[in-house]
Protein backbone atom coordinates (compact mmCIF):
# COMPACT_ATOMS: atom_id res chain seq x y z
CA UNK A 1 0.00 0.00 0.00
CA UNK A 2 1.18 3.55 -1.17
CA UNK A 3 0.97 5.82 1.94
CA UNK A 4 3.12 8.93 0.33
CA UNK A 5 2.44 10.80 -3.35
CA UNK A 6 5.49 13.11 -4.85
CA UNK A 7 4.32 16.31 -4.93
CA UNK A 8 3.43 17.31 -8.68
CA UNK A 9 3.87 20.98 -8.24
CA UNK A 10 7.97 21.13 -6.84
CA UNK A 11 10.36 18.28 -7.25
CA UNK A 12 12.13 19.44 -4.31
CA UNK A 13 8.93 19.54 -1.58
CA UNK A 14 7.80 16.86 0.96
CA UNK A 15 5.50 13.65 -0.22
CA UNK A 16 2.30 14.30 0.58
CA UNK A 17 0.74 11.95 2.95
CA UNK A 18 -2.36 10.58 1.33
CA UNK A 19 -5.70 10.20 3.76
CA UNK A 20 -6.05 6.64 2.43
CA UNK A 21 -3.62 4.39 1.18
CA UNK A 22 -3.11 3.33 -2.40
CA UNK A 23 -2.71 -0.42 -3.29
CA UNK A 24 0.59 -0.21 -5.40
CA UNK A 25 -1.19 -2.29 -8.16
CA UNK A 26 -2.32 0.84 -8.85
CA UNK A 27 0.75 2.75 -9.24
CA UNK A 28 2.16 -0.45 -11.30
CA UNK A 29 -0.68 -0.28 -14.07
CA UNK A 30 -0.40 3.35 -14.50
CA UNK A 31 3.30 3.11 -14.81
CA UNK A 32 3.05 0.48 -17.26
CA UNK A 33 0.85 2.27 -19.95
CA UNK A 34 3.98 4.35 -20.52
CA UNK A 35 7.03 3.53 -22.01
CA UNK A 36 9.14 6.60 -21.17
CA UNK A 37 10.35 5.88 -17.63
CA UNK A 38 8.23 8.76 -15.73
CA UNK A 39 6.08 6.22 -14.56
CA UNK A 40 6.32 7.43 -10.81
CA UNK A 41 5.18 10.56 -12.20
CA UNK A 42 2.85 9.09 -14.23
CA UNK A 43 1.03 7.24 -11.72
CA UNK A 44 1.00 9.98 -8.73
CA UNK A 45 -0.87 12.16 -11.62
CA UNK A 46 -3.61 9.60 -12.01
CA UNK A 47 -3.93 9.20 -8.43
CA UNK A 48 -4.31 12.69 -7.75
CA UNK A 49 -8.06 12.87 -8.48
CA UNK A 50 -8.20 10.69 -5.19
CA UNK A 51 -7.48 13.64 -3.27
CA UNK A 52 -10.08 16.40 -4.87
CA UNK A 53 -13.19 17.20 -2.77
CA UNK A 54 -16.32 15.76 -2.31
CA UNK A 55 -17.47 19.22 -4.05
CA UNK A 56 -15.44 18.97 -6.86
CA UNK A 57 -16.18 15.61 -7.39
CA UNK A 58 -20.36 15.76 -7.58
CA UNK A 59 -19.83 18.26 -10.02
CA UNK A 60 -17.71 16.15 -11.86
CA UNK A 61 -19.99 13.70 -11.58
CA UNK A 62 -23.36 16.20 -12.26
CA UNK A 63 -21.11 17.83 -15.93
CA UNK A 64 -20.96 13.58 -16.99
CA UNK A 65 -24.33 13.09 -16.66
CA UNK A 66 -25.40 16.26 -18.28
CA UNK A 67 -22.80 15.85 -21.10
CA UNK A 68 -24.22 11.89 -21.49
CA UNK A 69 -27.92 13.61 -21.55
CA UNK A 70 -26.74 15.59 -24.36
CA UNK A 71 -24.70 13.20 -26.45
CA UNK A 72 -25.35 9.35 -25.31
CA UNK A 73 -23.35 7.55 -27.48
CA UNK A 74 -19.53 8.49 -27.09
CA UNK A 75 -20.67 9.55 -23.27
CA UNK A 76 -22.28 6.21 -22.44
CA UNK A 77 -19.48 4.31 -21.11
CA UNK A 78 -17.93 6.33 -19.08
CA UNK A 79 -21.56 7.47 -17.39
CA UNK A 80 -22.49 3.64 -16.61
CA UNK A 81 -18.95 3.15 -15.07
CA UNK A 82 -19.99 6.37 -12.60
CA UNK A 83 -23.49 4.75 -12.12
CA UNK A 84 -21.94 1.35 -11.94
CA UNK A 85 -19.08 2.12 -9.39
CA UNK A 86 -21.39 4.17 -7.25
CA UNK A 87 -23.86 1.25 -7.19
CA UNK A 88 -21.33 -0.64 -5.70
CA UNK A 89 -19.83 1.55 -3.27
CA UNK A 90 -22.87 2.32 -1.96
CA UNK A 91 -23.71 -1.49 -1.15
CA UNK A 92 -20.48 -2.70 -0.77
CA UNK A 93 -18.68 0.02 0.99
CA UNK A 94 -20.18 0.99 4.37
CA UNK A 95 -23.07 -1.35 5.10
CA UNK A 96 -24.18 -1.45 8.69
CA UNK A 97 -24.84 -4.84 10.51
CA UNK A 98 -28.99 -5.28 11.27
CA UNK A 99 -28.99 -4.28 14.87
CA UNK A 100 -27.22 -2.08 17.79
CA UNK A 101 -24.55 -4.21 19.63
CA UNK A 102 -24.94 -3.68 23.51
CA UNK A 103 -21.51 -3.81 25.15
CA UNK A 104 -22.49 -6.54 28.73
CA UNK A 105 -21.85 -5.52 31.82
CA UNK A 106 -21.28 -8.91 32.60
CA UNK A 107 -18.35 -11.19 31.52
CA UNK A 108 -19.71 -13.71 28.87
CA UNK A 109 -19.34 -16.73 31.35
CA UNK A 110 -21.21 -15.50 33.36
CA UNK A 111 -23.84 -14.60 31.36
CA UNK A 112 -24.13 -18.34 30.84
CA UNK A 113 -23.92 -19.58 33.97
CA UNK A 114 -26.88 -17.38 34.35
CA UNK A 115 -28.89 -17.88 31.80
CA UNK A 116 -28.08 -22.06 31.00
CA UNK A 117 -31.04 -23.38 33.14
CA UNK A 118 -33.40 -20.70 31.33
CA UNK A 119 -32.80 -19.99 27.81
CA UNK A 120 -34.37 -22.81 25.12
CA UNK A 121 -31.28 -25.52 24.10
CA UNK A 122 -30.74 -23.17 21.06
CA UNK A 123 -29.68 -20.54 22.62
CA UNK A 124 -27.93 -22.36 25.15
CA UNK A 125 -25.94 -23.82 22.19
CA UNK A 126 -25.12 -19.91 20.40
CA UNK A 127 -23.66 -19.29 23.74
CA UNK A 128 -21.42 -22.36 24.17
CA UNK A 129 -20.15 -21.88 20.90
CA UNK A 130 -19.52 -18.09 21.37
CA UNK A 131 -17.84 -19.14 24.33
CA UNK A 132 -15.52 -21.16 22.41
CA UNK A 133 -15.55 -18.59 19.36
CA UNK A 134 -13.62 -16.00 22.25
CA UNK A 135 -11.53 -18.50 22.86
CA UNK A 136 -10.51 -19.47 19.96
CA UNK A 137 -10.01 -15.92 18.77
CA UNK A 138 -7.62 -15.48 21.96
CA UNK A 139 -9.14 -15.38 24.88
CA UNK A 140 -11.16 -12.85 27.37
CA UNK A 141 -8.58 -11.42 28.97
CA UNK A 142 -7.07 -10.45 25.49
CA UNK A 143 -10.23 -9.39 24.06
CA UNK A 144 -11.02 -7.47 27.07
CA UNK A 145 -8.44 -5.31 26.81
CA UNK A 146 -9.02 -3.78 23.66
CA UNK A 147 -9.79 -0.40 23.45
CA UNK A 148 -9.53 1.08 20.04
CA UNK A 149 -8.44 -0.21 16.72
CA UNK A 150 -6.72 0.07 13.77
CA UNK A 151 -7.03 -1.39 10.21
CA UNK A 152 -5.94 -0.81 6.94
CA UNK A 153 -5.96 -2.89 3.60
CA UNK A 154 -6.72 -3.12 0.01
CA UNK A 155 -10.54 -3.65 -2.57
CA UNK A 156 -11.32 -5.19 -5.49
CA UNK A 157 -15.03 -4.81 -6.31
CA UNK A 158 -16.52 -6.32 -9.81
CA UNK A 159 -20.15 -6.29 -10.07
CA UNK A 160 -22.60 -8.18 -12.97
CA UNK A 161 -25.98 -7.41 -14.11
CA UNK A 162 -28.61 -10.40 -14.91
CA UNK A 163 -32.08 -9.91 -15.76
CA UNK A 164 -34.54 -12.07 -16.22
CA UNK A 165 -38.57 -12.67 -16.43
CA UNK A 166 -40.72 -13.21 -13.47
CA UNK A 167 -40.56 -17.05 -13.34
CA UNK A 168 -37.41 -17.08 -14.39
CA UNK A 169 -35.44 -15.47 -11.85
CA UNK A 170 -37.89 -16.01 -8.99
CA UNK A 171 -38.11 -20.10 -9.52
CA UNK A 172 -34.84 -20.57 -11.04
CA UNK A 173 -36.57 -24.12 -12.64
CA UNK A 174 -39.47 -22.80 -15.16
CA UNK A 175 -39.89 -19.86 -17.40
CA UNK A 176 -37.06 -17.81 -19.24
CA UNK A 177 -33.95 -18.11 -16.89
CA UNK A 178 -31.65 -15.00 -16.41
CA UNK A 179 -29.58 -13.98 -18.79
CA UNK A 180 -26.18 -11.49 -18.29
CA UNK A 181 -26.93 -8.12 -20.22
CA UNK A 182 -24.06 -6.09 -18.83
CA UNK A 183 -20.80 -6.53 -17.18
CA UNK A 184 -19.30 -4.03 -14.69
CA UNK A 185 -16.46 -3.03 -12.64
CA UNK A 186 -13.77 -2.92 -15.26
CA UNK A 187 -14.06 -6.25 -16.32
CA UNK A 188 -12.74 -9.28 -14.29
CA UNK A 189 -9.80 -6.94 -12.82
CA UNK A 190 -12.48 -5.07 -11.33
CA UNK A 191 -11.89 -1.90 -9.28
CA UNK A 192 -9.40 -1.22 -7.28
CA UNK A 193 -8.82 0.86 -4.02
CA UNK A 194 -7.45 1.31 -0.20
CA UNK A 195 -9.59 1.81 2.74
CA UNK A 196 -8.73 2.97 6.69
CA UNK A 197 -10.56 2.02 9.55
CA UNK A 198 -10.57 3.30 13.11
CA UNK A 199 -12.87 2.35 15.79
CA UNK A 200 -13.46 2.82 19.45
CA UNK A 201 -15.23 0.80 22.02
CA UNK A 202 -17.94 0.65 22.23
CA UNK A 203 -19.88 2.63 19.44
CA UNK A 204 -17.18 4.59 17.71
CA UNK A 205 -16.36 3.87 14.69
CA UNK A 206 -14.79 5.82 11.16
CA UNK A 207 -14.16 4.22 7.88
CA UNK A 208 -12.64 6.26 4.71
CA UNK A 209 -12.78 3.96 1.32
CA UNK A 210 -11.30 5.11 -1.93
CA UNK A 211 -11.68 3.20 -5.10
CA UNK A 212 -10.87 4.29 -8.84
CA UNK A 213 -11.43 7.88 -7.62
CA UNK A 214 -14.62 7.77 -5.42
CA UNK A 215 -14.37 8.27 -1.71
CA UNK A 216 -16.77 6.97 0.87
CA UNK A 217 -16.64 7.75 4.46
CA UNK A 218 -18.56 7.01 6.75
CA UNK A 219 -18.59 6.49 10.66
CA UNK A 220 -20.56 6.43 14.07
CA UNK A 221 -20.14 9.11 17.35
CA UNK A 222 -22.51 6.81 19.78
CA UNK A 223 -25.31 8.82 18.81
CA UNK A 224 -26.03 8.49 15.19
CA UNK A 225 -24.37 6.69 12.02
CA UNK A 226 -23.59 8.55 9.07
CA UNK A 227 -22.40 8.57 5.22
CA UNK A 228 -20.78 11.15 3.14
CA UNK A 229 -20.19 10.46 -0.54
CA UNK A 230 -19.55 12.97 -3.78
CA UNK A 231 -22.85 12.07 -4.78
CA UNK A 232 -25.19 12.02 -1.86
CA UNK A 233 -23.51 14.46 0.28
CA UNK A 234 -23.68 13.91 4.29
CA UNK A 235 -26.67 12.06 5.72
CA UNK A 236 -27.74 10.54 9.18
CA UNK A 237 -29.14 6.46 8.67
CA UNK A 238 -32.35 5.94 10.86
CA UNK A 239 -32.76 4.53 13.84
CA UNK A 240 -29.99 3.53 16.64
CA UNK A 241 -26.22 3.66 15.97
CA UNK A 242 -25.34 0.27 14.53
CA UNK A 243 -21.88 -0.93 13.99
CA UNK A 244 -20.27 -1.35 10.55
CA UNK A 245 -20.47 -4.61 9.02
CA UNK A 246 -16.84 -4.85 7.97
CA UNK A 247 -15.72 -5.21 11.29
CA UNK A 248 -17.18 -8.50 11.83
CA UNK A 249 -15.76 -10.21 9.02
CA UNK A 250 -12.82 -11.50 11.52
CA UNK A 251 -11.80 -7.46 12.40
CA UNK A 252 -13.82 -7.58 15.97
CA UNK A 253 -13.75 -10.57 17.64
CA UNK A 254 -15.65 -9.48 20.99
CA UNK A 255 -17.70 -7.81 18.79
CA UNK A 256 -18.70 -10.08 16.63
CA UNK A 257 -19.06 -12.49 20.00
CA UNK A 258 -21.17 -10.05 21.66
CA UNK A 259 -23.63 -9.32 18.48
CA UNK A 260 -24.42 -13.61 18.61
CA UNK A 261 -24.64 -14.11 21.88
CA UNK A 262 -28.27 -13.77 22.30
CA UNK A 263 -28.51 -15.79 18.51
CA UNK A 264 -29.95 -19.44 17.99
CA UNK A 265 -28.27 -22.28 16.89
CA UNK A 266 -30.11 -23.74 13.91
CA UNK A 267 -27.89 -26.68 12.56
CA UNK A 268 -24.42 -27.54 10.97
CA UNK A 269 -23.25 -26.96 7.75
CA UNK A 270 -20.72 -27.26 5.65
CA UNK A 271 -18.72 -24.21 4.39
CA UNK A 272 -15.58 -24.70 2.02
CA UNK A 273 -15.06 -28.20 3.45
CA UNK A 274 -15.28 -26.95 7.37
CA UNK A 275 -17.54 -28.07 9.06
CA UNK A 276 -19.76 -25.39 11.03
CA UNK A 277 -22.13 -24.83 13.51
CA UNK A 278 -24.59 -21.84 12.41
CA UNK A 279 -26.17 -19.22 14.35
CA UNK A 280 -29.33 -17.20 13.53
CA UNK A 281 -30.08 -13.61 14.71
CA UNK A 282 -33.33 -11.72 13.41
CA UNK A 283 -33.55 -8.27 14.14
CA UNK A 284 -36.40 -6.58 16.22
CA UNK A 285 -39.82 -5.62 15.12
CA UNK A 286 -39.15 -2.50 16.65
CA UNK A 287 -35.57 -2.04 15.73
CA UNK A 288 -37.15 -2.46 11.43
CA UNK A 289 -39.70 0.19 12.49
CA UNK A 290 -36.82 2.67 13.99
CA UNK A 291 -35.73 2.23 10.29
CA UNK A 292 -38.54 2.60 8.25
CA UNK A 293 -40.01 5.69 6.59
CA UNK A 294 -43.07 7.07 4.81
CA UNK A 295 -42.06 5.36 1.72
CA UNK A 296 -39.80 2.84 2.91
CA UNK A 297 -40.72 -0.52 5.07
CA UNK A 298 -37.73 -2.70 6.14
CA UNK A 299 -39.50 -6.17 6.13
CA UNK A 300 -37.29 -8.12 7.98
CA UNK A 301 -33.14 -7.74 8.62
CA UNK A 302 -31.20 -11.27 9.51
CA UNK A 303 -27.42 -12.47 10.20
CA UNK A 304 -26.18 -16.22 10.03
CA UNK A 305 -23.04 -16.78 11.56
CA UNK A 306 -21.30 -19.70 10.54
CA UNK A 307 -18.47 -21.11 13.28
CA UNK A 308 -15.48 -24.09 12.62
CA UNK A 309 -16.10 -26.72 14.67
CA UNK A 310 -12.42 -27.75 13.94
CA UNK A 311 -10.89 -24.33 15.00
CA UNK A 312 -13.98 -22.53 16.73
CA UNK A 313 -13.44 -18.99 14.47
CA UNK A 314 -15.65 -17.50 12.10
CA UNK A 315 -15.90 -18.52 8.38
CA UNK A 316 -18.52 -16.82 7.08
CA UNK A 317 -20.90 -14.14 7.47
CA UNK A 318 -24.12 -13.67 6.00
CA UNK A 319 -26.95 -11.45 6.15
CA UNK A 320 -29.97 -10.80 4.19
CA UNK A 321 -32.44 -7.57 4.17
CA UNK A 322 -35.80 -7.16 2.33
CA UNK A 323 -37.71 -3.69 2.15
CA UNK A 324 -40.76 -2.16 0.18
CA UNK A 325 -40.36 0.93 -2.24
CA UNK A 326 -43.83 2.49 -1.99
CA UNK A 327 -44.32 4.75 -4.77
CA UNK A 328 -47.36 6.20 -7.13
CA UNK A 329 -46.50 3.78 -9.85
CA UNK A 330 -46.71 0.52 -7.28
CA UNK A 331 -44.69 -1.28 -4.58
CA UNK A 332 -41.51 -2.60 -5.46
CA UNK A 333 -39.61 -4.95 -3.16
CA UNK A 334 -35.50 -5.42 -2.85
CA UNK A 335 -33.64 -8.19 -1.09
CA UNK A 336 -30.43 -8.07 -0.20
CA UNK A 337 -28.16 -11.00 0.28
CA UNK A 338 -24.51 -10.29 1.57
CA UNK A 339 -22.44 -13.66 1.90
CA UNK A 340 -18.62 -12.96 3.09
CA UNK A 341 -16.04 -16.08 3.81
CA UNK A 342 -13.69 -14.83 5.95
CA UNK A 343 -9.77 -16.72 6.01
CA UNK A 344 -5.57 -16.01 6.46
CA UNK A 345 -6.16 -15.24 10.43
CA UNK A 346 -3.07 -14.41 11.76
CA UNK A 347 -2.43 -13.54 15.36
CA UNK A 348 -1.86 -9.70 16.21
CA UNK A 349 -0.93 -9.00 19.96
CA UNK A 350 -2.43 -12.21 20.75
CA UNK A 351 -5.47 -11.64 18.92
CA UNK A 352 -6.70 -13.82 16.03
CA UNK A 353 -7.46 -11.10 13.27
CA UNK A 354 -8.47 -12.73 9.85
CA UNK A 355 -6.52 -10.55 6.92
CA UNK A 356 -8.39 -12.14 3.65
CA UNK A 357 -11.63 -12.63 2.79
CA UNK A 358 -14.17 -12.27 -0.30
CA UNK A 359 -18.01 -11.16 0.14
CA UNK A 360 -21.16 -11.90 -3.03
CA UNK A 361 -23.29 -10.30 -2.85
CA UNK A 362 -27.05 -10.58 -4.29
CA UNK A 363 -29.65 -7.86 -5.04
CA UNK A 364 -32.77 -8.78 -6.85
CA UNK A 365 -35.84 -6.55 -7.43
CA UNK A 366 -38.73 -7.72 -8.12
CA UNK A 367 -42.62 -6.61 -7.85
CA UNK A 368 -42.26 -3.74 -10.48
CA UNK A 369 -44.29 -5.20 -13.38
CA UNK A 370 -43.02 -2.26 -16.17
CA UNK A 371 -38.75 -3.28 -15.83
CA UNK A 372 -39.66 -7.18 -14.95
CA UNK A 373 -37.65 -8.87 -12.20
CA UNK A 374 -33.56 -7.59 -11.84
CA UNK A 375 -30.61 -9.69 -10.03
CA UNK A 376 -27.57 -7.80 -9.74
CA UNK A 377 -24.74 -9.61 -8.45
CA UNK A 378 -21.59 -7.89 -6.56
CA UNK A 379 -18.06 -9.29 -5.41
CA UNK A 380 -15.58 -7.41 -3.23
CA UNK A 381 -12.33 -9.45 -2.49
CA UNK A 382 -10.24 -8.09 0.83
CA UNK A 383 -7.17 -7.92 2.39
CA UNK A 384 -5.63 -6.77 5.44
CA UNK A 385 -2.34 -4.81 5.49
CA UNK A 386 -1.63 -3.44 8.82
CA UNK A 387 -3.92 -3.76 12.04
CA UNK A 388 -3.24 -2.45 15.57
CA UNK A 389 -4.80 -1.92 18.76
CA UNK A 390 -5.34 0.68 21.70
CA UNK A 391 -4.37 3.46 19.66
CA UNK A 392 -2.70 6.46 21.51
CA UNK A 393 -4.69 9.83 21.16
CA UNK A 394 -7.49 7.91 19.54
CA UNK A 395 -10.40 10.81 21.13
CA UNK A 396 -13.67 11.33 20.22
CA UNK A 397 -12.94 14.23 18.11
CA UNK A 398 -12.08 11.65 15.13
CA UNK A 399 -15.38 10.43 15.11
CA UNK A 400 -17.21 13.64 14.69
CA UNK A 401 -19.78 13.37 11.83
CA UNK A 402 -19.34 16.15 9.72
CA UNK A 403 -20.56 19.65 10.11
CA UNK A 404 -23.81 19.63 8.28
CA UNK A 405 -25.37 17.01 10.42
CA UNK A 406 -23.92 18.50 13.61
CA UNK A 407 -25.74 21.65 12.69
CA UNK A 408 -28.77 20.54 12.02
CA UNK A 409 -29.83 20.09 16.01
CA UNK A 410 -29.76 16.48 16.90
CA UNK A 411 -27.37 17.69 19.40
CA UNK A 412 -29.86 19.13 21.78
CA UNK A 413 -32.62 16.52 21.23
CA UNK A 414 -30.27 13.81 21.72
CA UNK A 415 -32.55 11.81 19.16
CA UNK A 416 -30.30 10.04 15.83
CA UNK A 417 -33.98 10.45 13.96
CA UNK A 418 -34.04 13.57 14.28
CA UNK A 419 -30.90 14.82 12.52
CA UNK A 420 -31.37 16.81 9.60
CA UNK A 421 -28.78 17.52 6.58
CA UNK A 422 -28.11 21.17 6.13
CA UNK A 423 -26.63 21.09 2.33
CA UNK A 424 -28.04 17.61 0.86
CA UNK A 425 -26.41 18.71 -1.71
CA UNK A 426 -26.81 17.78 -5.75
CA UNK A 427 -29.46 14.83 -6.28
CA UNK A 428 -27.78 12.08 -9.11
CA UNK A 429 -29.03 14.01 -12.26
CA UNK A 430 -29.73 10.30 -13.38
CA UNK A 431 -32.91 9.85 -10.79
CA UNK A 432 -34.83 12.79 -12.94
CA UNK A 433 -34.77 10.30 -15.70
CA UNK A 434 -36.28 7.92 -14.70
CA UNK A 435 -39.83 7.66 -16.14
CA UNK A 436 -41.49 5.56 -12.96
CA UNK A 437 -38.70 3.17 -13.54
CA UNK A 438 -36.48 2.06 -10.69
CA UNK A 439 -33.35 0.42 -11.64
CA UNK A 440 -30.53 -1.10 -10.46
CA UNK A 441 -27.81 1.07 -10.90
CA UNK A 442 -29.48 4.22 -8.46
CA UNK A 443 -27.60 3.48 -5.42
CA UNK A 444 -29.88 5.25 -3.13
CA UNK A 445 -32.74 3.45 -4.36
CA UNK A 446 -31.39 0.21 -2.87
CA UNK A 447 -29.45 1.50 0.21
CA UNK A 448 -32.30 1.83 3.16
CA UNK A 449 -30.24 4.29 4.82
CA UNK A 450 -31.19 6.84 1.50
CA UNK A 451 -34.71 5.37 0.99
CA UNK A 452 -36.65 8.80 2.26
CA UNK A 453 -35.50 11.76 -0.07
CA UNK A 454 -35.00 9.10 -3.41
CA UNK A 455 -38.60 7.47 -2.83
CA UNK A 456 -40.21 10.97 -2.85
CA UNK A 457 -38.70 11.64 -6.01
CA UNK A 458 -39.11 8.36 -7.95
CA UNK A 459 -42.97 8.82 -6.74
CA UNK A 460 -43.22 12.62 -8.32
CA UNK A 461 -41.43 11.54 -11.82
Amino acid sequence: MRKLCPNLEREDALDTVLEVPIPEEMFASAGSSSRSGGSKHLGCTNVKAWMRPHSASASASASAFASAAASPEPHSTSLASRGELQLMLGVIGAPLIPLPVVQPNHSAPLLITHHFQQDPIESSMAKYIVQQYIAASGGEGALSAVSSMYAMGKVRMTASELNGNDSGVMNGSSGKKGSIINSKGGGRAGEMGGFVLWQKNPDLWCLELVVSGCKISAGSDGRVAWRQTPWHQSHASRGPPRPLRRSLQGLDPMLTANLFSNSSCIGEKAVNGEDCFVLKLDAEAATLRARNSSSVEIIRHSVWGYFSQRTGLLVQLEDSHLLQIKSNHGNVYWETTMESHVEDYRPVDGINIAHAGRSNVSLFRFGDNNDGNTRTRMEETWTIEEVDFNIWGLSIDCFLPPSDLREGGSQESGQSNDVKVKNPGTPLPGRVQTNGRIGPSKVAAIDSDEQDSTSEEEGQS
